[in-house]
């Protein structure tokens, strides 16, 4: 032991030890030194902004300064189609040249979905419905129904769409709705020959009412008495009349 303490104080040990310090810290700045020179540290072309850009556009700008692209794309409705709406590395940041870029953009073919069924629900449900599905709403328009709101056809293009039928992502289609009121007309019945009674139920199936009773001569038996006009009269020029009209009568035995 006291050899090897002995050793340590001499000279040679001394010179052996600065001339294994100087040859690591030499490797270490060798190796430092190669690798800034292999990578060139320091050197790049500053990606350009492409993100707002057309496509076209795009790629001439990549191509006049020396980089390579490679283009994926994805579909959304409120963007034009052929612009860059990402990009990797981001702005501004240093590359080497012949760098490859990363582009998304907006894809010029919407893809198709199958048109879901929608019939007889409101309108607010049809509405997120064909927002999930990435369809628009259109014009809408009413016609009498008792079904108020709920949708009672779909158009698309002006021909009706159904159920499963392919459209491209992003259309518009046009609904019809029930306005709640129903028709505004209804058959004016003939109740000619028919006793009040009669009369009465076949009113009320046709959603009007009886007016005025008049009578005809001597009513001797009222329950089998039948009716011989009545106002307004069914004829040619008039066949429908307004819900609800009292509808009067004339009967006689």
């Amino acid at each position: 032991m006291s050899k090897l303490f002995l050793y340590l104080k001499t000279k040679t040990f001394r010179n052996n030890l600065l001339v294994a310090i100087g040859s690591v810290i030499g490797f270490v700045l060798i190796v430092f030194f190669c690798l800034r020179f292999y990578t060139r540290h320091g050197e790049g072309l500053p990606v350009p902004k492409l993100k707002g850009l057309s496509v076209e556009n795009a790629i001439q700008l990549l191509e006049s300064q020396g980089f390579k692209y490679q283009i994926d794309s994805v579909f959304q409705m409120d963007k034009a189609p052929g612009l860059v709406v990402e990009q990797d590395p981001d702005p501004n940041t240093n590359v080497k040249n012949n760098r490859t870029i990363y582009l998304t953009i907006i894809t010029r073919q919407a893809p198709n979905v199958g048109f879901p069924d929608i019939q007889n629900i409101t309108f607010l449900e049809a509405q997120a419905i064909l927002s999930n599905y990435g369809l628009k709403i259109g014009d809408t328009t009413y016609i009498s129904d008792i079904a108020r709101d709920r949708v009672l056809a779909a158009k698309f293009g002006g021909e009706p769409v159904e159920k499963g039928q392919m459209l491209p992502k992003g259309s518009k289609v046009d609904l019809v709705l029930g306005d709640g009121k129903g028709a505004s007309e209804v058959d004016l019945p003939d109740l000619k020959g028919l006793t009040l009674s009669e009369a009465i139920f076949s009113l009320k199936g046709a959603s009007l009412s009886l007016g005025t009773v008049m009578y005809e001569g001597a009513i001797t038996d009222s329950l089998n008495a039948h009716i011989i006009r009545q106002y307004p009269a069914l004829s040619d020029s008039l066949s429908k009349v307004a819900i609800g009209t009292k509808v009067d009568v004339v009967v006689s035995n």
